[in-house]
């Protein structure tokens, strides 16, 4: 490509999903009131792990993080998504769509560590239970998270600042709804080797490393399940981990849709994303309150003070 042809691309184009008038204005209603629901149902879950002393263990520290992460994952794209649908504009400027990647990348890298370490912790609790208190202890916990995000923000942090070295020819059209690493990298016209060999790696790092994490984790706790003798014993200890594997399948299944996509900018492939992006965030609250009694009662307990102030 001769350098004439190259230019620095002021803002991009995102196409989102249709551009009939009336489709426009059920999917702002439509994903306005499931990003709506998104904040609100995570952010009732920190007030309640925060408020109640007996949930301050690790499950529900991570529980919390993993809440705030979700809250995060989904403002990154869903905000522009419906300012883009309510201004007729499709338009996202270069600094913002980068910006974009960068928190996406951020916050989908913190789930997937979050889980990781979710994993870890019902792996010690229902195989090591005697010594769950010394293994899984404050110092430790906050080590984990630290490290979760020490790493989403470095690979993040790399990633954003070798697109910035990138030039762009005269299309500036990203088929999506947001700005997805993959497809802009399609887009530039200066090389992009460095760039994909990192997300490939990063993909493969994200993906294999933290996956074998939680299926040795569960692979563990199945074998100690089928060890306790009764069936209430077995029924009790896995219920306490029932959310967060059924957390797991729901992400790493729309995550694997995504990600294996032969053309994540089809209509098949946008599906996958909203269920990825938007919509596994929003179950999360519902799966470990629905399941959790300790939840249940934290969050009658909150809604009580708020009804009492009234």
């Amino acid at each position: 490509m001769k350098p004439g042809n190259q230019t620095r691309v002021l803002e991009f184009l995102l196409l989102g999903f249709s551009q009939d008038s009336e489709d426009q204005h059920i999917l702002f209603e439509l994903f306005l009131s499931v990003f709506a629901v998104t904040v609100f149902g995570n952010l009732i879950i920190i007030v309640a792990i925060s408020s109640d002393l007996h949930l301050h263990t690790p499950m529900y520290f991570f529980l919390c993080n993993l809440s705030f992460a979700d809250v995060c994952f989904t403002s990154t794209t869903v905000p522009k998504m419906l300012v883009n649908i309510q201004t007729q504009s499709k338009s996202i400027s270069y600094t913002g769509c980068i910006i974009q990647m960068y928190f996406f990348m951020v916050f989908g890298g913190m789930d997937t560590f979050l889980l990781t370490v979710m994993a870890y912790d019902r792996f010690v609790a229902i195989c090591h239970p005697l010594h769950y208190t010394i293994i899984m202890n404050p110092c430790l916990c906050g080590l984990l998270v630290l490290m979760s995000w020490f790493t989403s923000l470095s690979y993040s942090l790399i990633q954003s600042l070798l697109m910035l070295r990138l030039s762009f020819c005269t299309n500036w059209v990203i088929p999506h709804f947001y700005c997805e690493l993959a497809q802009v990298l399609t887009l530039a016209c200066s090389d992009t080797l460095i760039n994909y060999i990192l997300l490939y790696m990063v993909i493969g790092f994200l993906g294999i490393v933290p996956f074998s994490g939680i299926l040795f984790s569960y692979t563990r706790i199945v074998s100690s399940i089928l060890r306790i003798p009764s069936a209430h014993g077995k029924y009790k200890a896995f219920s306490t981990c029932a959310s967060h594997l059924s957390v797991v399948s729901l992400f790493y299944g729309t995550g694997l849709g995504v990600y294996l996509s032969s053309d994540s900018s089809s209509w098949r492939g946008m599906i996958a994303s909203v269920m990825y992006t938007v919509v596994t965030p929003m179950l999360n609250p519902f799966i470990y309150s629905l399941r959790n009694r300790d939840i249940k009662r934290a969050l009658r307990k909150v809604l009580g003070r708020t009804l009492c102030v009234q």
